[in-house]
């Protein structure tokens, strides 16, 4: 799959989950105010924080498409981790907002919430999940950071949802079989508690954007691609490897030993066979930068540190 298409659909995807979270914000906004569910409000603010997510998704990886220019001759791939750590802090935000009120909430005596709201949340919830799995398997198939986050914005939606189904169902219930509305803080309950997983979400996606902006060597790729150079006949030895990521894609520096007789040419067209070799390996690889070593000079002496 080219650069192209896997940025055309990750676009796409993101701006589907952007209509999405729109009308699901403001359906759950309006049946949490008039059902009287915090838990329900609680959710459609987690969406609504979903919907600048989204943009910000959505943005990134526009920017991140665009071709490598002179002032930035290593491309834009940069913006996708910054716009997946920025999705990440929002979520942090808004599961700390939903904490505050949730307590908030608990120290206030209110009604508890409609049943009908049950029927809001089942519905969010498969919508939500839908979302969640088909944008997770477009991460897995892009490695992009950006996507991953939204992937997991929508999963936490889903986890908000359910959380507010159980409380919601709690209240509902108990108010059924008292007549009273003791069991009410339950619904708050759930709000805190899903607070407490978007918070723990939101910690664990800032992860990879974080890794990536710090250029983290990326280990699975660096073997591969070690691997695929030492099998190019004339290498003597990879000496050394790096891989960074870059949006959906890969960069490497490696030096290479080979026979110091070789002439500028030779030593020439064999770093090309490997750079051809680790990008056949790699699709992903956008560069590889090779570095050729003489092996008679630059073998190290017996006992010496390499």
């Amino acid at each position: 799959m080219t650069t192209a298409s896997d940025s055309v659909r990750s676009q796409r995807l993101a701006l589907w989950g952007l209509l999405a979270n729109i009308a699901l914000a403001l359906v759950k906004l309006v049946a949490g105010l008039v059902g009287h569910s915090y838990a329900l409000v609680a959710d459609a603010i987690e969406s609504l924080a979903d919907i600048g997510g989204s943009v910000v998704i959505w943005g990134g990886l526009h920017v991140s498409s665009r071709p490598a220019s002179v002032k930035h001759p290593y491309g834009y791939g940069k913006a996708e981790a910054l716009a997946a750590l920025a999705v990440a802090l929002m979520i942090l935000g808004a599961g700390v907002g939903i904490a505050v009120e949730a307590v908030r909430e608990i120290l206030t005596p209110h009604h508890s919430p409609a049943w009908w709201t049950l029927v809001v949340l089942v519905g969010v919830v498969g919508v939500k999940w839908a979302l969640f799995r088909v944008t997770s398997r477009a991460a897995a198939d892009t490695r992009s950071a950006a996507v991953h986050a939204d992937a997991w914005h929508h999963a936490s939606d889903a986890i908000t949802s359910g959380a507010a189904f159980v409380g919601i169902g709690i209240a509902v219930v108990g108010r059924h079989m008292t007549g009273t509305d003791r069991f009410a803080p339950a619904d708050d309950w759930a709000a805190l508690l899903a607070a407490g997983l978007i918070v723990y979400n939101a910690v664990t996606l800032m992860i990879p954007p974080i890794r990536e902006l710090l250029d983290v060597s990326e280990g699975e790729v660096t073997e591969r691609a070690r691997a695929a150079a030492e099998r190019v006949a004339g290498v003597v030895r990879v000496q050394k490897a790096f891989a960074r990521k870059s949006g959906m894609r890969y960069w490497i520096d490696m030096h290479v030993w080979v026979d110091g007789t070789l002439s500028v040419r030779d030593a020439h067209t064999l770093a090309h066979r490997v750079k051809d070799a680790v990008r056949h390996e790699v699709p992903r690889v956008e560069d590889v930068l090779i570095h050729v070593e003489p092996a008679a000079e630059a073998a190290p002496a017996p006992g010496a540190m390499q």
